[in-house]
């Protein structure tokens, strides 16, 4: 579903609209989505993104522009969810302060992912597939693991490559 509070940008491309949910965001230019993504209100895409299937990008989230999205990526909005207040009533909105979250331009987030409510995550850094990323990431910096770790950059590998010393 593709709600009609939804901007669009030119040259989107969804691929299955029946099968995405969208919602009071903000999708820029050239940016392509794949099946079961969801994306909430008052998040912001950049223009020429990629999110892959099966994507969960709550309320808060800002992205970019040219961000790559893995399969599976979940962000969160909330530090300390609750189903219910202290007295025992089912929460809403009014029960709990939504944290917001950034993803510079030109990162990159592997498959399965979590991204905790209020960290940035830098310029192109790259996050490894099934990480937790539960604080900021530098720009540039490579992380993975349960929480992320700095594990490298991909300025060094491209170096590498360039000079032939990562043989």
């Amino acid at each position: 579903m593709i709600a009609s509070d939804v901007q669009l940008g030119e040259g989107v491309e969804i691929r299955h609209p029946d099968l995405v949910n969208l919602y009071g965001c903000d999708i820029g230019d050239g940016t392509k989505l794949g099946t079961f993504v969801e994306v909430q209100k008052e998040v912001q895409v950049g223009r020429r993104c990629k999110i892959s299937s099966h994507t969960f990008i709550c309320s808060g989230v800002t992205i970019e522009d040219e961000v790559f999205i893995g399969h599976g990526v979940m962000f969160t909005n909330d530090l300390y969810p609750r189903a219910t207040t202290a007295g025992g009533r089912p929460q809403t909105g009014c029960d709990w302060a939504q944290i917001p979250t950034r993803v510079r331009a030109g990162a990159s987030i592997g498959s399965n992912a979590t991204i905790l409510a209020g960290v940035t995550i830098g310029e192109r850094a790259l996050i490894g597939a099934g990480a937790v990323v539960t604080r900021d990431v530098a720009p540039d910096a490579i992380v993975t693991g349960v929480p992320a770790r700095v594990v490298g950059d991909p300025r060094d590998e491209a170096r590498d490559r360039a000079t032939g010393d990562g043989d």
